[in-house]
């Protein structure tokens, strides 16, 4: 048993975490120094999210002041836009341009933009696999026979369905962030410089997203080793 603990296959996890780890301190270090950049116009996280609703005609959704750092996110389901403690009140470059991006999502469920529809329908699925998948996994790596690898390939199956999620999420994510940028150039909220600010705090946060699902896949491959070398036995 203590092979399939420790062994190579390990450094693919570490990989990930490192991978996650780089890409959290790069967008807390580029948040930090543009937070301290005041918008010319002095706009803050709250006001410009909502001259952005408005601007886009949606009038349903509340802006709410939630706890936390960069906590910032879109709720379809009671149609809230929650705006953390260093956006919300902050007339920060920074702050504007994460509260313009959560604004995206509030836009791309309005137009009903396909992958944010489907990356809501598989939250169920994806929760699932990942409550569900290690269980699995470990049980059939204590079990011998067919009942092993059916746990096992059973468990990576369920896997992949998280690991989908962390996909579907990247083109979210990035559309979100390429509304944001142009409603910020084209409404006049910001000046060019500070847009440029902007791109490089939503750039950073996209680091996160794709880090994570690196993460993931490097996961889910080996899995798929361990699954692999469980079938030879």
């Amino acid at each position: 048993m203590f092979y399939y603990y420790f062994d190579p296959t390990y450094m693919l996890v570490v990989i990930g975490v490192v991978i996650c780890m780089i890409a959290s301190a790069r967008v807390n270090s580029v948040f930090s120094t543009y937070s301290r950049m005041r918008s010319h116009s002095g706009m803050t996280g709250k006001e410009a999210a909502e001259r952005i609703l408005r601007k886009n005609g949606i009038y349903d959704v509340r802006v709410i002041h939630i706890p936390g750092n960069l906590t910032d996110h879109y709720d379809p389901r009671n149609k809230t836009l929650g705006l953390s403690d260093t956006v919300y009140n902050s007339s920060s470059v920074a702050a504007v341009g994460v509260a313009a991006h959560e604004c995206g999502h509030a836009v791309q469920h309005s137009v009903g933009y396909a992958p944010l529809s489907i990356r809501g329908a598989l939250v169920p699925v994806a929760n699932f696999g990942s409550a569900l998948s290690w269980p699995l996994i470990i049980i059939g790596l204590f079990m011998g026979g067919q009942m092993s690898s059916l746990l096992i390939n059973l468990g990576i199956l369920l896997f992949s369905a998280a690991v989908l999620f962390q996909i579907v999420t990247l083109p979210v994510e990035f559309n979100a962030s390429r509304r944001a940028v142009r409603v910020l150039e084209t409404s006049g909220m910001l000046y060019p410089d500070e847009i440029g600010a902007v791109k490089k705090v939503l750039g950073a946060a996209a680091l996160t997203y794709v880090a994570s699902a690196a993460s993931m896949i490097l996961q889910l491959l080996r899995l798929m080793i361990i699954g692999g070398r469980r079938d030879d036995d």
